[in-house]
C-alpha cells in the first residue's frame, strides 16, 4: 500500500487504525498521573495537527502523551500544585523551541555535543527506575490482575505478530480488564459510565505561574528531544525521504514544542513523537501524512465522547500496575541499549564518572536550592550530566578505571 495508490477510504481506515495504535499509551499516561484521559486524547489530536501545520504536512508523524514526564509530573504536583506544574510543562515546550532555534543556527552537531549517549543513556535509565516504586505499589493492589496484565503484555511482545507486537501494553490492559470484570467485578464502579453523557467537552485545567516548577520541569525535556531526533531519522528511513532537511529538523522540533505547550494549556501531559505509530507505518507501508491527520481527528472525536473517558477511568489500579512493571523496566532498558549501541566505553574514568553521578543524583533524590528556587530529580541529574560532559576533558580519559 503506497501513498500514491491510497484511496480516500483506505486512507481513512488506516488513519483510524493509527489512532488506536497510539490510544493505549496516550490514555495510560494521564491515568498514572491523575489527569483526564479525554484531555490527553484532545491534546494528542490537536498537537498532531499543529505539528503538521508547522512542518507543512510533510512528515507522517503522530504525537501522543510522553512517558518521560510521569515521574516529574507526580513530584512537581506534590511540590508546586497542579496549576504550577502545568506552568512547568509549558517550559518543556519552550525548551524544544529553543533547541529548534539552535539546530537552525548551528546544525545537529551542537545537539550531539551537548547530549551525547553518555548523558542521554543514564537519563533515560533514570526515567524508568524513578517510576519502579510506583509500578510495584499499584500492582500490589491486586497481584492476580497485575500478573495477568503483565503476562499477556510479555507474551504479545515475544510471540505477537504484526500490530499485536506493536501494542502489547494495550492487549495486556485489555486482558487484565476482562479478568477484573469476570472475577473482581464487585470492586469496580461503573456508575460513572452510566451517568456520563455521550457528548462532553473535556474539563480544562487551570494554570498558575511558578518559577520553581519551570526550573524543575524544563531540564527533563533533554531525553525526549533526543528521542525526537531518533524518530525523525527513523521515519525518514521508512518513508525514503530526508525529513531532516525537508522540512528540516528545526521545524519538526519546533512543531513538537508548540504541541507540548498546547497540551499544557489544555491540562494534559507533554506530547512526543510516537514510536508505536512509526512502527505501524513501517508495518503497513502507509507513509501518507494525511493518514496521521485523520488519526488526529479521530482522537479529537473520541475525546468528546463522555462515556469513553468514563470507561477508561474504570480500569483497576492493579491492571495499570502490571503494565507498568514491564513498561518502566523497558524504558530503563532503552537507556542501557542507548549506551551499548553507542559503544560507550564504561572502562573510561570520564564516562564512569558522568554515568555514576547522573544515576546517583537522580535515584538519590538530590535537591539543589537557590532561595525560593530548587532543582531536583531527573531534571537536576540531566543538567549535571550535561555540565560534566562539557567540563571533564576528553584528552584525559586514557586512564582506565
Amino acid at each position: 500500500m503506497s501513498e500514491q495508490k491510497l484511496s480516500p477510504v483506505k486512507r481513512t481506515v488506516t488513519g483510524v487504525q493509527f489512532m488506536f495504535v497510539a490510544f493505549g499509551s496516550t490514555v495510560l499516561v494521564p491515568l498514572l498521573v491523575g489527569f483526564d484521559p479525554a484531555i490527553a486524547l484532545l491534546a494528542a489530536g490537536l498537537g498532531t495537527l499543529l505539528f503538521h501545520l508547522v512542518t507543512g504536512g510533510k512528515v507522517p508523524i503522530y504525537l501522543g502523551s510522553s512517558f518521560a514526564f510521569i515521574a516529574p509530573i507526580i513530584k512537581a504536583t506534590e511540590l508546586y500544585g497542579l496549576p504550577g506544574m502545568f506552568c512547568g510543562l509549558v517550559a518543556v515546550g519552550v525548551v524544544y523551541m529553543i533547541m529548534s532555534l539552535l539546530v537552525k543556527l548551528f546544525g545537529l552537531d551542537l545537539i550531539k555535543k551537548l547530549f551525547p549517549p553518555v548523558v542521554i543513556g543514564p537519563v533515560i535509565i533514570l526515567i524508568g527506575l524513578c517510576l519502579a516504586t510506583t509500578g510495584v505499589d499499584m500492582a500490589s493492589k491486586n497481584w492476580i490482575l497485575a500478573l495477568i496484565s503483565l503476562a499477556v503484555a510479555v507474551a504479545c511482545s515475544i510471540w505477537g505478530k504484526g500490530m499485536i507486537k506493536l501494542i502489547p501494553v494495550v492487549f495486556g490492559a485489555i486482558a487484565g480488564y476482562i479478568a477484573a470484570v469476570l472475577f473482581f467485578r464487585g470492586t469496580m464502579d461503573f456508575s460513572g459510565v452510566a451517568s456520563a453523557p455521550w457528548f462532553q467537552l473535556p474539563h480544562l485545567s487551570k494554570m498558575s505561574f511558578s518559577w520553581q516548577a519551570i526550573l524543575f520541569m524544563a531540564p527533563v525535556a533533554i531525553a525526549p528531544i533526543i528521542e525526537h531526533v531518533g524518530d525523525i531519522y527513523a521515519i525518514s528511513e521508512i518513508a525514503d525521504k530526508d525529513f531532516i532537511k525537508d522540512p528540516g529538523l528545526h521545524r519538526t522540533m519546533f512543531g513538537d514544542g508548540l504541541a507540548c505547550c498546547l497540551a499544557a494549556f489544555l491540562g494534559g501531559a507533554p506530547v512526543t513523537t510516537y514510536s508505536e505509530v512509526t512502527g505501524a507505518v513501517s508495518l503497513t507501508k502507509v507513509t501518507d501524512p494525511a493518514a496521521m491527520r485523520i488519526a488526529a481527528l479521530s482522537a479529537i472525536i473520541v475525546s468528546l465522547v463522555g462515556k469513553v473517558g468514563a470507561a477508561i477511568q474504570t480500569i483497576p489500579t492493579a491492571v495499570l500496575g502490571g503494565i507498568m512493571l514491564l513498561l518502566f523496566g523497558s524504558i530503563a532498558a532503552v537507556g542501557i541499549n542507548n549506551l551499548v549501541k553507542a559503544k560507550v566505553d564504561m572502562t573510561s574514568t570520564r564516562n564512569l564518572i558522568i554515568v555514576s553521578i547522573i544515576l546517583t543524583i537522580g535515584i538519590g533524590g538530590a535537591v539543589v536550592s537557590f532561595g525560593k528556587f530548587s532543582l531536583a530529580g531527573i531534571g537536576l541529574a540531566s543538567i549535571v550530566g550535561v555540565i560534566l560532559n562539557l567540563i571533564i576533558p576528553k584528552d584525559k580519559q586514557v586512564q582506565k578505571a
